[in-house]
């Protein structure tokens, strides 16, 4: 098999030594590790379609994969699979103005399309933390948020077409530039967010925006976490939609000041990172409304970023907490437990009790205007007994964000990390349902087997 694969992809595109297989025998989880057999990197949808056959032909299981930086295990592979890397996939393909769409290969980083969008006055809203080097592929497997998701959404929010390889290695071109189509079931629709074991994204048209004209970022700190709460609900009700309403906890504070330099406060308990874009006028009328309503529920400062050099500086501050906090314990297990606003301060009291009664260190961030929080455990996979207690936490935090009508991923996936809460979430018989869409596209359970449930 490792000849054919080198005759169909050229020797420098085929890795078989251990060494070089390593790096892609694990994800951004860490936490995960198991080594593939062969790892590929083709460069068009024959060359998957082509690899796919074989490695049916041969029975091996197939995990595409990105750039790595997944967070629940989605693109690590079974033990002895052929990773399908598609990062040499890298050409944005077109980008049409006048349609407001740009067509991309899988492997083209998340960056690369905001980039290419700014500069023809276009905007592509979906920004992952890791959209430096996230790949459009990996962000459509994982249906990936972000903090515009408040405002603008999620990845499948502007996915209008997709190029997919199947299993058999049939590819199919699903959706296109029409603002409205209506004809037949919406499939592309099934691959988003599917991590991979259905099919196998290679190309993806997009929609774009009209760039906004006008930004204004706010930085409140708060005593207490309720009334930063308050904040975010008064804010909502006053019918504003920031770009972005985010939030650090007092861990996560200290621990991204020490490591971006950028003026935090260190006394504060909660910090929440607001912004505002769209018409000058709209910007800055939302940008004083929201002032007011950080002030009138108890902001113990606020301040509105003098330039855009400063408000890039607190983006990225906020964009770094994963980095900040991955230098305290050798092990970094990011989260992303979301419930309705309503309820964010009592998830959030929950994770500090659930930390403090199984003795653990738990800084929490996330986006907090739509609900997404990030419980991240900052442990050391090492100690065998506090891993455990990372592990009944990590339970009883999902338990309560189910009873509070939450889900256990608003933009992580399941992948290895959660597939063991799923059936708790969506009930027995779209568990079977879901099972049941699994073996009509992929009957060997080739494609990422293991991911999401057990077949």
């Amino acid at each position: 098999m490792i000849d054919v694969l080198i005759t169909l992809l050229g020797r420098e595109n085929v890795l078989t030594e251990r060494e070089d297989l390593i790096p892609y025998s694990f994800d951004a989880t860490a936490v995960f590790r198991r080594m593939p057999a062969v790892a590929v990197f083709p460069r068009t949808a024959a060359e998957v379609s082509a690899v796919l056959k074989l490695a049916a032909s041969h029975k091996v299981p197939v995990v595409a994969r990105g750039s790595g930086t997944g967070l629940s295990g989605g693109s690590v592979p079974t033990e002895g699979s052929l990773v399908l890397c598609l990062v040499r996939m890298d050409r944005i393909v077109e980008l049409d103005a006048r349609n407001f769409t740009l067509r991309a290969q899988a492997g083209v980083p998340t960056q690369a399309i905001f980039e290419a969008a700014d500069a023809a006055g276009l905007f592509y809203p979906p920004d992952p933390g890791s959209m430096k080097v996230s790949t459009i592929g990996g962000n459509v497997a994982e249906n990936s948020g972000g903090l515009r998701g408040l405002k603008y959404g999620v990845t499948r929010d502007y996915v209008m077409g997709l190029e997919v390889v199947l299993a058999n290695g049939d590819i199919c071109r699903l959706g296109n530039k029409c603002v409205k189509d209506v004809a037949g079931y919406s499939l592309k629709d099934l691959f988003i967010g599917s991590e991979g074991t259905l099919g196998v994204v290679t190309e993806v048209l997009l929609r774009l925006l009209p760039r906004p004209a006008a930004r204004q970022t706010i930085l409140a700190t708060y005593a207490r976490m309720d009334a930063a709460a308050a904040t975010v609900s008064a804010i909502i009700e006053a019918k504003i939609v920031p770009c972005t309403l985010e939030f650090l906890d007092s861990k996560t504070i200290r621990c991204v000041e020490d490591f971006a330099r950028v003026g935090l406060p260190l006394d504060a308990e909660a910090l929440l990172l607001i912004e505002a874009d769209g018409h000058p006028a709209a910007v800055a009328e939302d940008a004083a409304r929201i002032l007011d309503l950080c002030r009138e529920n108890g902001a113990t400062s606020v301040r509105l970023a003098a330039d855009a050099a400063e408000a890039s500086r607190l983006a990225t501050a906020r964009r770094s907490a994963f980095s900040a906090l991955a230098r305290v314990k050798p092990t970094t297990i990011l989260e992303d437990a979301t419930v309705p606003r309503s309820e964010l301060a009592r998830m959030i009291r929950f994770i500090q009790a659930t930390a403090a009664r199984h003795r653990l260190d738990i800084a929490t961030f996330g986006h907090f205007g739509d609900g997404n929080l990030h419980p991240t455990f900052l442990t050391n996979e090492r100690d065998t007994d506090e891993m455990h207690r990372v592990e009944l936490a990590m339970r009883e935090i999902f338990t309560e964000a189910l009873a509070l009508g939450g889900t256990i991923t608003g933009e992580h996936g399941v992948g290895l990390a959660k597939k063991a809460f799923l059936r708790e979430q969506v009930g027995d018989a779209s568990y079977a349902l879901l099972k049941q869409v699994k073996r009509t596209l992929d009957p060997g359970n080739m494609l990422n087997p293991g991911k999401i449930f057990d077949l």
